[in-house]
């Protein structure tokens, strides 16, 4: 057998076979074709990026579009108007989802932030995603946890036991070393770094370290191990999106190696995924670039003269709500000359005025528009 299974799913999988895997599992011809598609999508994705001026106007939106994604995977949902406004008053009191979601976007950037200073991944990277997505102090599942994976839904297999991870925490942190090894270590562990993300991603759900938030974690270092790899300059990809959208594909290829070994199911899929959304994301930035550059050149031939246009609209494509403070905080105009201006927007149908709860929000209609497709 080229990968041991897990033969009951209702005890723990203390025995999840040690990274790497057999050469056999992943040098197929089905797959290094769809790794080649995979790596191609991705390196236009990276060269396009790299010209943008500044990626502050990619990195912003994008990542709150897949903090959003990411959540309802967990069946934590936000509304798109909910989540903006909370992101534009970050400095207020954010409830509910929107405040799980603004989470984890922050894990996202404290976990990109600690590996550019310490250039590898380690224990403590997961730790801190982790902690950082459920605003907690917790750590490894401690050994009196029986946690279980169970079916979902409604249907008659619903609450039913499909994995039981390992149990006890020197078994979790043993098999984390291993895995923090596989993941450094490029030398010993030659493996192509799309395929090496695959793998790796699967083994952490495998272990499953945390009492919660394992899922969103996982989702979190995919982009983190392109980035720290050298693959991306800036996390930009995010493949929550196709997961959500092939969710039951997801769950059944990591049950696909658990139950039968199958690992070719699980890498074709997270290859399609990177494939698909390195698409997708290079056609989203360029039509959010185009769409910028229309407005720039729409304001400049009109008659109302804006002071400064170019910081304007650049600053305009960095989140979809904006607020008359903001504008003033970053030190472009003054109060007034910032609530003119605004308005101004509105009347050319660039913006749209929105009033909530008591306080003014001017969204940018279009780049609303092309992160909600």
């Amino acid at each position: 057998m080229l990968y041991p299974i897990n033969p009951d799913r209702n005890i723990p999988w203390n025995n999840i076979p040690p990274l790497p895997i057999r050469k056999e599992l992943y040098q197929t011809i089905e797959i290094l074709e769809k790794l080649g598609d995979a790596k191609a999508a991705l390196a236009r994705l990276q060269g396009r990026s790299v010209v943008i001026p500044n990626q502050g106007l990619l990195i912003n939106t994008i990542s709150l579009q897949e903090a959003k994604i990411s959540s309802a995977i967990e069946n934590i949902f936000t509304t798109d108007d909910e989540l903006y406004r909370a992101y534009s008053d970050q400095n207020t009191e954010t409830t509910g989802a929107s405040k799980e979601v603004l989470r984890y976007r922050e894990a996202l950037w404290s976990g990109y932030n600690y590996l550019q200073k310490t250039k590898q991944f380690n224990k403590e990277y997961f730790l801190q995603v982790f902690q950082e997505i459920k605003q907690t102090t917790d750590g490894i599942r401690p050994d009196f946890l029986n946690t279980t994976i169970k079916q979902g839904g409604t249907g008659p297999n619903a609450g039913m036991v499909i994995y039981t991870p390992p149990r006890g925490m020197t078994i979790i942190k043993d098999k984390l070393d291993n895995l923090v090894n596989f993941l450094n270590d490029d030398e010993h562990y030659r493996i192509d770094h799309l395929l090496k993300m695959a793998i790796a991603h699967f083994q952490f759900e495998a272990i499953h370290p945390f009492r919660d938030g394992n899922g969103r974690t996982g989702r979190i270092f995919n982009i983190h191990y392109l980035t720290n790899k050298g693959l991306l300059d800036v996390p930009i990809l995010f493949l929550s999106r196709y997961i959500l959208d092939h969710k039951d594909d997801y769950y059944s290829c990591l049950m696909g190696v658990t139950q039968r070994g199958n690992w070719k199911n699980w890498l074709l899929y997270m290859l399609r995924a990177i494939e698909n959304t390195s698409n997708i994301t290079f056609y989203k930035i360029n039509e959010i670039m185009s769409v910028k550059d229309s407005i720039l050149e729409f304001v400049r031939k009109d008659d109302r003269k804006f002071r400064n246009p170019e910081r304007l609209i650049e600053f305009l494509f960095t989140q979809p709500f904006t607020k008359v403070k903001q504008l003033v905080n970053a030190g472009i105009y003054a109060e007034n000359t910032a609530r003119d201006y605004l308005n101004k927007l509105c009347d050319m149908q660039v913006l749209e005025k929105k009033e909530l709860e008591g306080h003014h929000y001017y969204l940018n209609l279009e780049l609303y528009r092309i992160l909600s497709e």
